[in-house]
């Protein structure tokens, strides 16, 4: 199923109004969608250099505005659906500590899933539930969403299609390492 959702979505790459179906997958995949917009991305900017910064920030608009949608989901729905569910469990007292403890690190658990791998959509519905500052999420998934389409953007303009690889293999992984590195330094200065 997902390969087929995959190609379906790939697919639409090269379609006329190709910017306004990134626009949609980019919103739907902050929330609920698990395909990624980079397969469109990707192709789009491939197809159209000068084009790069436009798709970039339509993909960025979309995403952040999806992402608020991930948090109203996460907000809303958790008293509903989550909250019992946690209470059943006996677990209802632990979630306020970590409801506590997120919020202190919320900003960057966004930033983090902005642009690694992590799926943001974890994050985006995380961030409603424990209600983290909603002006907090905004701004963290501005910089983490527009880091990585810009990057990926910038990328494929200046290198074309001999990065294509890199991005669809490795970007995941180098973003990734760069976290981690960063959050280990943090730690290491908070001891010393």
């Amino acid at each position: 199923m997902i390969r087929s959702l995959y190609d379906w979505t790939l697919s639409w790459a090269a379609h006329p109004r190709a910017l306004w179906v990134l626009a949609f997958v980019s919103f739907v995949e902050s929330s609920v969608f698990p395909i990624p917009p980079d397969i469109l991305l990707i192709p789009m900017i491939l197809a159209a250099p000068s084009r790069a910064w436009l798709i970039a920030g339509v993909c960025t608009i979309a995403s952040v505005a999806g992402g608020m949608a991930g948090y109203a989901i996460g907000f809303f729905a958790f008293e509903t659906i989550g909250e019992p569910i946690l209470t059943a469990l006996g677990k209802a007292d632990s979630f306020e500590d970590f409801r506590t403890r997120y919020n202190d690190w919320g900003a960057w658990a966004v930033l983090i899933a902005g642009v690694t791998p992590f799926p943001y959509k974890v994050i985006t519905i995380l961030s409603g539930a424990t209600q983290l500052s909603l002006p907090v999420f905004i701004l963290s998934s501005i910089v983490a969403r527009g880091l990585r389409f810009f990057i990926v953007a910038g990328l494929l303009w200046k290198f074309g299609l001999p990065i294509r690889d890199f991005i669809e293999k490795r970007l995941g992984l180098m973003f990734t390492l760069f976290f981690v590195v960063l959050i280990g330094a943090f730690v290491l200065l908070r001891y010393l």
